[in-house]
């Protein structure tokens, strides 16, 4: 039997309004948890001797668990390795870092996400940026893994859509 909306009362308006306030706010706090750890003996969060400003990464993509991985090197400072558009890549990560966030930080732990499943694409980060130490894995597995995944697009080839 179908009910009409004037006989749920303000029910019919209240949950779909909090389930898209649920689903608008779910993807992240607007705080980044630092994942990037120093290369050396030095003070954390600061470079290593010699190291300020050295990006190298290593690239690992993965279409699905069982697609063969795809490898790729990017350097900046001077641009260099095997990434397409690398020098847009190193400008997104140096703009990152001025703005003073960590593109590689985890989602944290206490944050809702919502339940959109982006694809079973997944990717590993690992190197040094700006001289810290990068050890960094992403997914699409939910919203927020998929604005992760968005953020560092350049580093992982064309962007999938969502599915």
């Amino acid at each position: 039997m179908r009910q009409s909306l004037t006989r749920l009362g303000p029910a019919a308006v209240a949950i779909p309004g909090i389930a898209a306030a649920l689903l608008l706010g779910g993807c992240g706090s607007g705080q980044d948890n630092a994942t990037v750890k120093p290369s050396g003996p030095s003070t954390p969060g600061s470079s290593a001797p010699g190291q300020a400003g050295k990006t190298r990464l290593t690239i690992t993509v993965r279409e699905s668990q069982t697609s063969q991985a795809k490898t790729r090197t990017l350097t900046c400072d001077p641009v260099g390795g095997d990434l397409a558009k690398a020098k847009e890549a190193c400008a997104a990560l140096a703009t990152a870092g001025a703005a003073g966030k960590d593109p590689f930080a985890p989602t944290p732990k206490n944050v809702m996400c919502t339940q959109i499943y982006g694809g079973p694409e997944t990717a590993t980060v690992t190197g040094t940026w700006n001289g810290k130490k990068v050890d960094s894995t992403f997914s699409r597995k939910n919203g927020c893994e998929i604005k992760r995944w968005g953020t560092l697009g350049l580093l992982f080839g064309p962007h999938p859509p969502v599915r």
